[in-house]
């Protein structure tokens, strides 16, 4: 019994040993704690904490900041900011715009700058004709039409009414007429006009056409001497004396010499105080009288274009203003005869706070582009 108890005895301890043998496992659980901290769950957690990491990185959030940082920097670009001259006076029938073509023709009496006879003139008549016709058809009577209401928000000229389009053939471009010298008025030029229509017709027929661009007088007296094959000007008085001294021709397809198609308005402008109140006067007539009694500061064209002769006609007839020097000498005060483009006087008004006469085109350019022509 005894060795029975014993054996009994010796099995319990070996149990309890065997028991306690287990307590040492702490250190397994401590290794598979081990094993995934390097393997399932905090390799788990990183990942997740380095993808937040990259996406500021794929968003790119402070690109983005620097886009609308760009927006400030187009803010000088809107219409009008640094302008201060504005529109006085418009829509008088007397301020009614109207502009012609007329192809100069080879055998006029071209004289050269001091008025001796020239006669070894050559005229591009092809390409003139070309241009005159297409001047006239709906495709370029339509661009014209439409210039500027997507730019300036307005239409710059418009087509006049009752006229005939021309819708016949138009002759390309030959190595030998591709050139065509085109005198026209600063208004149909620095309004950007010729700039937007001119390429249309280059490239359907193959011409390119040279510019010159000056006031009506200039344009004219440019034709005279044999300078230009077509002139686009807006003068008519001018215009009709060029006719009966015989350097306009008819071109096939049209009625006359000269051709009228295209007309906008004079605009009275000066700067947005208005101190001469011109805005007030009834009629264009009227505000010319009310910046001449006050001796308001005026830029005239002074270049003999068809802008300065619509100015000396609405002048009060008493002060005698022509465009001779000495009719305005005794007001050069408040009157300056600038003998410039109209882009450059519209500068100089802004710059001097003056009135001015200007036609409502390059008015309307000039202010969009703040005061740059």
């Amino acid at each position: 019994m005894k060795r029975i108890v014993a054996l009994l005895l010796a099995c319990l301890t070996l149990l309890s040993i065997l028991a306690c043998a287990p307590k040492a496992e702490p250190a397994a659980p401590a290794a598979q704690a081990d094993k995934p901290a390097t393997a399932a769950e905090p390799a788990k957690e990183p990942e997740p904490k380095t993808e937040p990491e990259k996406e500021p990185e794929v968003v790119a959030e402070p690109a983005k900041e620097s886009e609308p940082a760009a927006e400030p920097a187009k803010e000088p670009e809107n219409n009008g900011v640094v302008v201060n001259t504005v529109i006085l006076k418009e829509a008088d029938d007397s301020m009614k715009n109207t502009y012609a073509v007329l192809a100069v023709n080879q055998e006029a009496p071209f004289v050269d700058a001091d008025g001796n006879a020239v006669s070894d003139v050559a005229l591009n008549t092809a390409g003139a004709d070309a241009l005159y016709k297409w001047l006239n058809s709906k495709e370029a009577l339509d661009a014209a039409a439409a210039y500027g209401v997507e730019e300036f928000g307005s239409n710059l000229f418009y087509v006049l009414e009752n006229i005939s389009v021309y819708d016949g053939e138009i002759a390309p471009a030959t190595e030998g007429t591709k050139k065509i010298r085109l005198s026209t008025t600063t208004s149909v030029n620095d309004s950007g006009l010729l700039g937007k229509i001119l390429p249309m017709f280059e490239s359907k027929y193959g011409y390119e056409v040279e510019i010159y661009s000056a006031g009506t007088g200039k344009a004219i007296a440019n034709a005279k001497m044999g300078n230009a094959d077509i002139i686009l000007v807006h003068a008519k008085k001018q215009e009709d004396a060029f006719v009966e001294a015989g350097f306009a021709r008819v071109v096939e397809g049209f009625a006359a010499e000269r051709t009228p198609f295209l007309y906008n308005f004079f605009v009275l402008c000066g700067p947005s105080q208005d101190p001469a109140k011109v805005a007030e006067a009834a009629t264009v007539l009227d505000a010319f009288k009310l910046i001449a009694d006050g001796k308001f500061t005026f830029i005239s064209r002074g270049d003999g274009s068809g802008t300065h002769t619509k100015e000396l006609s609405l002048w009060p007839s008493e002060l005698g203003i022509t465009a001779e020097a000495d009719s305005f000498a005794a007001y050069t005060d408040w009157y300056t005869s600038a003998n410039a483009g109209m882009g450059a006087c519209l500068v100089m008004a802004e710059q001097m706070g003056a009135y001015i006469l200007t036609d409502k085109a390059t008015f309307l350019s000039f202010v969009a582009n703040d005061g740059v022509i």
